[in-house]
């Protein structure tokens, strides 16, 4: 016998086993119980929350031999030949497919006819919306007075989309979506059912994910079942919370304090991770959101156990993680992606938007919004605060009595003699840069070289953060190990930059003249 998929297996054939609905259920049960049944319903909702099962359920109840306190017995022969499809008084239609003037024509025809065996014939016209124009006014009036005999129950997502005349023909019954509690529930139930070995608190992150869709639910727990099969389902292997973690300990650093280029490194490695992994990108940028949005809220409030629902376990952590990072800082992050959350639904190239994105929050020089610029300022701040870079003190003004101006500074000197390994390092520049990695390879087609009094090779970038880049300890040892590869000897090097305001030859001396030749790094 073939695979029946989680959702098929156990959809509920009776008005107890649909789960979240109650309002809706005792309605309908008392309405068969006190015989007070209406001609046309309306079922609307989001998808997976029952609306298809319980008309299918209500079809039952109401051509029932031996009814049960409003719910079908599933004994008779009228319940079993409506479970198993094959009685002619319950039709299905689909709108989607079935939207014309013809169709309902047909239906219009058809209702005069009596039903076979039972009370009543069913129709039931499922995504309602999806019917032309035409079809909703050749549907009217057999809508309004249909025989006696003739029930019509509607079933559709979008509920605005249906014309205001089908609306004030019908009951309207509102399929509200299912809680996370009421999801978990039913999957352990129906786990131990199975017999599948899975942690509550996989169930629970499953329930979260289905967005309140049993259905969702019950198909992201038959997926992860088959990828795991024959093992235990834990919470790490459904969820990606702890690459959304990893990413979020990457990105939070480099917006404060660290200008290095490796948290970036960092977090395109686990970006590599994830899509060898297989994993939906789109998730992740979900899984994210809700992270950040989690952080917010315990950040600005002290009573989110409620709100949250997550352990004291995870509330503790969360807790500890907010105070690390600002709340400007989250309303950021939050809205960078929050945008591409958008932008995932319709891009080919989800990766290349996760990155850019990504990128974004370790960099925020990058964007000249004014969070970001905001964020830029509170990172400096920092950095004062912990004495990360001394601040630079105002120079003193001095008063010339006698009106003279001042005498401009002396431009600094070359050395009477360059070293030769200096000569060799700078006529073999370009093909030392091009076999350095990618990032610093990008930054040295910036740099211009100059020497120091101490016969130092001086590599001199434009800005701060180019410098900060090259300059750190990792860069600089790749740059010798590449310049002693190159010419078989170790030369000392320093990085600077350029000052704001200043121009390159009013602080160095450009090797570039000296040696008589053009210094420039391409890409291979």
């Amino acid at each position: 016998m073939s695979y029946t998929a989680l959702y098929r297996k156990f959809r509920p054939a009776e008005f107890e086993d649909v789960k979240g609905q109650d309002h809706i259920i005792t309605t309908l049960k008392n309405q068969i119980k006190a015989d007070r049944i209406g001609h046309a319903y309306l079922f609307c909702g989001t998808r997976g929350t029952g609306k298809t099962t319980v008309a299918k359920i209500f079809a039952k109840a109401v051509n029932c031999e031996h009814p049960v306190d409003g719910s079908p017995c599933g004994e008779c022969t009228m319940c079993k030949n409506i479970a198993a499809g094959t009685s002619m008084n319950v039709i299905e239609i689909d709108a989607a497919s079935n939207n014309g003037v013809d169709n309902i024509r047909e239906i219009r025809e058809e209702v005069s006819y009596r039903p076979t065996e039972g009370r009543y014939k069913v129709y039931i016209i499922d995504e309602v919306h999806m019917l032309s124009i035409g079809a909703f006014n050749a549907l009217l009036k057999t809508l309004e007075e249909p025989p006696e005999y003739v029930i019509f129950i509607l079933a559709t997502t979008e509920a605005h989309k249906i014309p205001i005349t089908i609306l004030s023909r019908c009951q309207r019954y509102d399929f509200k979506r299912i809680t996370i509690d009421t999801i978990a529930a039913r999957l352990d139930e129906l786990m131990k059912k199975e017999q599948v070995e899975v942690e509550e608190k996989a169930i629970r992150y499953i329930a979260k994910a289905a967005d309140g869709s049993m259905r969702d639910a019950l198909s992201l727990l038959d997926q992860c079942i088959a990828f795991y099969l024959g093992q235990k389902l834990t919470y790490d292997r459904c969820s990606l919370r702890f690459l959304v973690r990893w990413i979020a300990g990457c990105v939070q650093p480099a917006s404060q304090t660290d200008t290095s280029a490796r948290m970036v490194g960092k977090v395109l490695a686990t970006v590599e991770e994830l899509v060898m992994q297989g994993r939906e990108l789109t998730q992740l940028a979900a899984d994210f959101t809700w992270y950040l949005r989690n952080l917010l809220l315990v950040k600005t409030s002290d009573n989110m156990e409620d709100v949250l629902d997550v352990s004291t376990e995870n509330l503790a952590q969360l807790k500890e993680e907010a105070q690390m990072i600002e709340s400007g800082v989250l309303l950021r992050y939050i809205r960078i992606f929050s945008e591409l959350t958008n932008q995932l639904k319709y891009a080919t190239q989800k990766r290349v938007l996760l990155e850019v994105t990504l990128i974004k929050l370790c960099k925020p020089q990058m964007e000249s919004t004014k969070d970001s610029l905001l964020d830029r300022i509170r990172a400096l701040e920092k950095q004062v605060e912990e004495g990360s870079f001394a601040v630079a003190q105002p120079q003193e003004r001095v008063v010339y009595v006698n009106g003279e101006a001042p005498k401009p500074q002396p431009k600094p000197q070359l050395p009477k003699a360059l070293k030769e390994d200096i000569k060799q390092v700078t006529s073999n520049f370009r093909k030392i840069a091009n076999e350095a990695s990618g990032m610093l390879r990008g930054y040295l087609k910036q740099a211009r070289l100059s020497v120091d009094n101490q016969d130092r090779l001086l590599i001199v970038l434009p800005d701060e953060i180019s410098a900060s880049v090259v300059g750190s300890e990792e860069h600089k040892q790749e740059l010798k190990d590449l310049i002693e590869k190159k010419i078989g000897k170790t030369v000392e090097i320093d990085v600077r930059q350029v000052e704001n305001g200043r121009h390159f030859e009013d602080s160095f001396v450009d090797i570039e003249k000296v040696i008589n030749m053009e210094i420039t790094i391409e890409d291979e």
